[in-house]
């Protein structure tokens, strides 16, 4: 990219942008070329309070990301681009943009950056489709207390099974004893 100066106002917004890509979880770049400012607002709200859905400059947002160390993205700054910065929970972001593109099939999901690393718009839906992160957080307790479950039925077994032993010879001697008084 080329360096040349740019003024102070675009310079302010670029700057803004680049903290906003370094402090993201995650950032998807999506097309809203046809939605109106009501749908937008309405997907601005779906999407929640820890993230945030910019309409952006295709050059202004190219420099950002590249001031934020990201490559990869430059082909998908094409047309009207909007990016989404993700400060929570990446999954129910996801979710929120791929349910809103398909009740309204002009918003496309182009792709983003998660982690760092340049993902496709395939990968976002890939991450919509996992579970939340609670969901996630109760099956893994759950499996967990069931391991801990049959370990503590591991554990006790030898025990108990001794002690039927030690009941059963316990038996045998007694009705031995009684065998040799009769």
């Amino acid at each position: 990219m080329a360096d040349k100066p740019i003024r102070a106002d675009k310079a302010t917004a670029v700057a803004e942008m680049t903290d906003s890509f370094r402090n993201a979880g995650a950032t998807v770049l999506t097309e809203y070329r046809g939605l109106t400012v009501s749908q937008l607002t309405q997907l601005r709200r779906s999407l929640g309070k820890e993230t945030t859905y910019t309409v952006a400059k295709n050059t202004l947002a190219k420099r950002a990301a590249a001031d934020a160390g990201i490559s990869g993205l430059d082909e998908l700054f094409t047309g009207p681009t909007a990016l989404t910065f993700v400060s929570g929970d990446v999954v129910e972001a996801a979710k929120g943009l791929r349910d809103f593109a398909k009740a309204n099939p002009k918003l496309v999901i182009k792709g983003g950056v998660f982690e760092g690393k340049a993902i496709s718009a395939a990968e976002v839906t890939k991450l919509a489709d996992l579970e939340s992160r609670e969901v996630l957080l109760a099956k893994l307790a759950g499996a967990m207390k069931g391991n801990l479950s049959k370990a503590a039925a591991l554990f006790q077994a030898p025990l108990s099974k001794a002690a039927r032993v030690a009941a059963a010879l316990a038996d045998k001697k007694r009705e031995q004893e009684g065998a040799e008084a009769a």
